[in-house]
């Protein structure tokens, strides 16, 4: 009798046990790619917001394949980046049980939104946070020069402590998402100069990713509540004829030793669970209204002039008025939630990445149904067309 392992493989990668509802609402960077001194100092990350998805048509450049000049159809995700802005810097030593922070250096000036994180409720609360800090500030007036030539002397690691801003996106929230980016290229009194040349300022999306580019997104899957096994861990169901349920795990074990193990299929939290998604490739990077840009979903054979938000706004979303990140395919998460973008760790071949992206179409018709038009002024000058041949046939026919 044949095994079920030859079969049917069970499915659930056990890697990721134990199943259960992630700490953390946002992706956190548990590892950054490897630092090339050789290399200028760059960013390494930066956080978006999903924002919905449509398709686009673009023409295949690969040699070699079926697909060779011919156009496809392919699903793309929107992801809406406003700028971040840099408040602190960290350095951090290296040692045999990894890294330490040694030091960490602050702005002079730092936004509501960014204090907001340190409070449960705001609104009864001092907001003294941060007071101390720039009380020496003001006093010493080389502190700051004092700190980041400390992180010069001792440190091997430099990061940016930067957060978003949530009062330019359509959201009630107003705390800031705070996380840390490192600064990877340069030697390390680069770094910190480079990082110290950020305070206070804003960072926009196209400064650190590019077009064609591949990168990570890091965040919360979709959450499903309470399931069962078999849509948990795809068992199979059990006969027809079976006593008490057929969607369960026949045989949870034997007698002894007295207990379930924990590679058993068992009933539980399916979803929100915190993912890292890999070498996902951009296809284009838009510059938001916000920044005076407008049509940034116009292509060089799109004779339509529209942005890249669809009639009548993303479902559940709203509109689209900052920079924004175009990734091929889905990703994790629904519609609002926050994603973290980060550089490759493993980066693709030479042919995947260098192959061009000739986008032809980008469709913004409206996904609350089937869409027809592309923007309110296509709509209005097609039925506004249609009245006046109805009238016209109407005084004919009289």
């Amino acid at each position: 009798m044949s095994h079920r392992k030859f079969e049917k493989p069970r499915k659930g990668h056990l890697g990721f046990l134990p199943k259960r509802r992630t700490r953390h609402h946002r992706g956190r960077i548990r590892s950054f790619p490897k630092d090339d001194n050789s290399k200028k100092p760059h960013l390494t990350a930066f956080m978006g917001f999903k924002a919905g998805m449509t398709h686009v048509l673009r023409e295949v450049e690969r040699v070699g394949s079926l697909l060779h000049k011919k156009e496809v159809v392919e699903a793309v995700t929107i992801i809406e980046t406003p700028p971040l802005r840099v408040v602190g810097i960290v350095g951090y030593i290296e040692t045999v049980k990894g890294l330490r922070t040694l030091t960490t250096a602050w702005a002079a000036n730092l936004g509501n939104e960014f204090k907001r994180r340190f409070y449960k409720n705001w609104y009864r609360s001092k907001k003294k946070s941060f007071t101390k800090y720039a009380e020496k500030m003001s006093s010493q007036q080389n502190l700051s020069t004092q700190l980041l030539n400390r992180i010069k002397k001792y440190c091997q690691v430099v990061r940016l402590i930067c957060h978003t801003q949530s009062n330019l996106l359509n959201n009630t929230q107003k705390k800031a998402h705070v996380f840390e980016i490192q600064i990877n290229g340069g030697n390390i009194d680069q770094k910190v100069d480079f990082g110290h040349s950020l305070f206070e300022k804003e960072v926009n999306i196209d400064s650190v990713f590019q077009n064609g580019e591949h990168c990570d997104v890091i965040g919360v899957t979709k959450g499903h509540g309470q399931t069962g096994v078999i849509k948990r861990f795809g068992v199979r169901k059990l006969p027809r004829k079976t006593h008490r349920g057929l969607r369960r795990v026949g045989c949870i074990g034997s007698w002894h030793p007295a207990g379930v193990q924990w590679t058993v299929a068992r009933a539980g939290n399916y979803g929100y669970h915190h993912r890292t998604e890999t070498n996902k490739r951009i296809y284009r990077i838009g510059q938001g209204e916000v920044r005076g840009i407008e049509n940034n979903a116009t292509t060089d054979f799109d004779l339509t002039k529209k942005n890249i938000t669809p009639m009548g706004g993303f479902p559940h979303y709203g509109e689209v008025k900052n920079d924004y990140v175009m990734i091929k395919g889905c990703c994790i998460g629904t519609k609002k939630r926050p994603l973290v973008l980060r550089k490759t760790l493993h980066a693709r071949t030479t042919r995947q990445q260098n192959e061009p992206i000739n986008l032809k179409f980008i469709d913004t018709s409206s996904k609350m149904g089937h869409g027809r038009f592309q923007t309110s002024a296509e709509k209005d000058k097609y039925y506004y067309a249609s009245k006046r041949v109805e009238e016209k046939k109407q005084r004919q026919n009289a």
